[in-house]
């Protein structure tokens, strides 16, 4: 059994969808860990999101990160990055499978609801910056 960090988005906080969200999961069999509103810092979003610091789009997703609390978790399940991602979808909404969370909820490449780790390794790390005590 493995530990995924999902992040519901500003936008999917401001939209109230958190608890369909929640129940996608939890009807994957899936089991919440931790859960916490937060408003991310600009030192924390440099921090999670330092493999796109450099691009040219980063000013905007920074922007949009900061802009409004995030709903910050910890899911444990069998492959739990892998599968959480399928659920997910493609980054790109209009790209993303139909019946995903992307393509349901999204409404563009940037604002798309929802974050989720994308390797064990950055599981633990995202997990670490968002929840010091597990």
């Amino acid at each position: 059994m493995a530990n995924t960090f999902i992040m519901i988005k500003p936008d999917g906080v401001k939209r109230a969808i958190i608890g369909e969200l929640i129940s996608r999961f939890e009807e994957k069999g899936y089991r919440l860990i931790a859960a916490k509103m937060v408003t991310i810092t600009n030192e924390l979003a440099d921090q999670h999101y330092q493999e796109h610091r450099n691009k040219e789009y980063y000013p905007g997703l920074k922007e949009y990160i900061t802009s409004g609390p995030v709903f910050a978790m910890v899911w444990a399940g069998e492959d739990i990055v892998e599968q959480s991602r399928i659920l997910i979808g493609a980054t790109d909404p209009a790209q993303a499978k139909v019946g995903t969370i992307r393509a349901d909820f999204g409404t563009d490449k940037r604002r798309n609801v929802i974050h989720s780790s994308d390797s064990l390794e950055n599981a633990r790390r995202e997990i670490n910056l968002f929840f010091s005590a597990l």
